[in-house]
């Protein structure tokens, strides 16, 4: 097992809580052979294991990660290859609500550029943010639509909704499936001082509101994409190596006239040529006709990170 010098890597990203950011990786995989990855969430530090290791190393990293200054309480998740099959048979193996270091972290409040999240260390697999699409959130935070309209699908716990909320829209919806992650969304738009009604949290299908939306002739200034990998729905798996253009179209026929579609996706398995081009064949779909104006990825504390991508179509 590899066990690199964590205070070390930690002092590289030291200048992200100066700058207001207390959410963060503190060791990518790309630093640990793949083996690990470990975050700070405020006080709290999450350790990622990505393969099998023995209880004695085990409890090497989980120790070496409690001892990083600065740290309450340790929790730890299992992100085997399979462990997309196995959370819902195997939740507390893959993520125990416990800490497995130090004290009890259920709810930490942490920044994200001087922005408040209500986190989870140890709700589940995800913590209520996902750290390596900060720079998406800041690019819609300084790019809203001033006064606009924004849709921000698949919005788990609205992180883009609430950025753009920030940044000046006037009018954001989020959607998702979940009513539970809404509602966490909610809390999250009232710690930074904002109205969350109902009526912004939409709950439901994704493809069907947007199949709705477009009926209703509603548009929006900004449309954003965030979908997962795969996902069950009631017509059978989605997949964004094989759907995502369909997805593209159903979005591009509810973006304004001059507005913008924010595409991202975090499969690794999805070249940037080809995610272009997926794009680019949902826009033809939809009779649409657009350019990328710029490419995103995941933060610096993600280095040689291929797996995010983000795409900024202006759309005529």
């Amino acid at each position: 097992m590899l066990l690199p010098d964590l205070p070390v890597l930690l002092a590289r990203r030291a200048h992200l809580p100066d700058e207001g950011t207390t959410v963060f990786r503190v060791a990518h995989t790309t630093e640990t052979a793949g083996q690990f990855a470990v975050d700070l969430v405020g006080d709290a530090a999450v350790l990622s294991l990505y393969v099998d290791v023995t209880a004695e190393e085990e409890g090497q990293l989980v120790d070496a990660v409690g001892h990083l200054p600065g740290v309450a309480g340790a929790y730890l998740k299992r992100r085997p290859v399979e462990a997309r099959h196995a959370a819902n048979v195997a939740r507390e193996w893959l993520s125990p609500p416990d800490p497995v270091w130090g004290e009890a972290r259920p709810e930490v409040t942490a920044l994200e550029g001087g922005v408040p999240f209500l986190l989870r260390p140890g709700a589940d697999l995800s913590i209520g943010l996902f750290p390596d699409a900060r720079p998406l959130r800041a690019w819609v935070r300084e790019h809203a639509p001033v006064g606009g309209r924004v849709l921000n699908t698949f919005a788990y716990t609205c992180g883009f909704g609430l950025n753009a909320s920030l940044g000046g829209a006037e009018g954001v919806k989020n959607v998702d499936l979940s009513r539970k992650v809404l509602a966490w969304g909610q809390q999250n738009y009232a710690l930074s001082g904002l109205a969350a009604p109902n009526t912004d949290f939409l709950y439901g299908d994704v493809f069907e509101w947007l199949r709705r939306l477009t009926r209703r002739g509603d548009t929006f200034d900004l449309v954003i994409l965030d979908p997962p990998s795969f996902a069950r729905g009631k017509s059978g798996m989605w997949r964004a190596e094989r759907d995502y253009a369909g997805l593209v179209a159903l979005a591009a026929r509810v973006v304004e006239p001059g507005g913008q579609l924010l595409a991202v996706t975090n499969h690794a398995g999805v070249s940037p040529r080809s995610f272009e081009g997926m794009g680019g064949t949902g826009l033809d779909q939809a009779g649409r006709r657009g350019a990328v104006t710029q490419r995103l990825g995941a933060g610096e504390d993600y280095p040689g990170a291929a797996h995010l991508k983000a795409l900024v179509w202006a759309l005529d």
